[in-house]
Formats: structure tokens, sequence, C-alpha cells
């Protein structure tokens, strides 16, 4: 059975252009790691649940920015080097980074050490543009940024 996530790419227009928001994942095994680190909010979903319902819950859970009303964009499914399949979501807004909570997980420090330890899902969130974010996202998630942009602009196109 395919392992399913869902998330949110929230952006923002600046003068500097098109801006997304990146989370990096917490805890030692990524504490030292930024190229190629970074993420969508995104979390597991199983078949009952509403992939957008899931977004929108993983990004609450991963920032403590709770969003609502319509305006997201289907960006699609992505499959991951590691076969998972990740539904994002685009939704333009505003976040300020400093503000930032996320849940905890446990996980298991050193590996194979069976010691296991608390540390939150996201240490941090930092908006980047389009093109920066390109080189700090994780590589199996770059398509979901080209995605974003073939939306914006096409929808730029179209006049919209």
């Amino acid at each position: 059975m395919v392992k399913r996530s869902a998330g949110v790419l929230l952006f923002r227009k600046s003068g500097r252009g098109v801006e997304v928001l990146l989370v990096h994942p917490g805890g030692p095994f990524w504490a030292r790691r930024d190229a190629g680190a970074w993420s969508i909010p995104k979390g597991v979903y199983d078949a009952s649940e509403d992939a957008r319902a899931a977004a929108r819950r993983e990004l609450f859970e991963e920032t403590g920015l709770r969003l609502s009303g319509d305006g997201f964009i289907p960006l699609g499914g992505f499959r991951q080097p590691s076969g998972k399949v990740i539904t994002a979501f685009a939704k333009e807004g505003d976040f300020d980074p400093k503000t930032l909570v996320s849940n905890s997980c446990t996980v298991e420090w050193p590996p194979r050490s069976r010691h296991m330890i608390e540390v939150p899902e996201v240490d941090r969130a930092a908006w980047f543009s389009l093109d920066a974010a390109f080189s700090k996202i994780i590589k199996g998630q770059a398509p979901i940024l080209r995605a974003l942009a073939e939306k914006i602009y096409v929808s730029h196109d179209q006049g919209g």
C-alpha cells in the first residue's frame, strides 16, 4: 500500500517576486543540514480522510498556522523517491516564521541505540524566493515548486 502525505505550499507575492514558505525538519539528524533539507509542511493521511483537510491539519500541526476559507490550488500528486505520494495544494497567504509552533515526535537517537528522544517535527520556517527554494527543498519535492510556478504563470497569463 502506497503511503500518502498531504501538504500546503504557502506562497506570497512581494516586490521581490513570488516567495514560498518552507519548513526545516527538527531533530539531530537534520540539525546541520540546509541545502536539500527543507520541505513543504506535510504529513501522512489515510484513505478515509480528505487530502485537503489533511493538508490543512498538517500545516497547523507543523507551524501553528490555521488556514480557513477557500482559495486552495490543487497542485497534484507527487511520487517521492521513497514511493510515498505527496498530494500538494498551494494557498496564497502570509506567516511570520517567528511565530512557529510545531508539534513534536519521538525519534531514536543515535540510530540503532534504542534511545528515544522527543524533538520538534519542524524546528524553523522561512520564506524563500521561488528560485532559492529549489536549492533548499528536498529533491523529490522540487516538482511541487514547478507546479506552483506553472499555476501562477498560467493564471497570470490569463489575466488572473
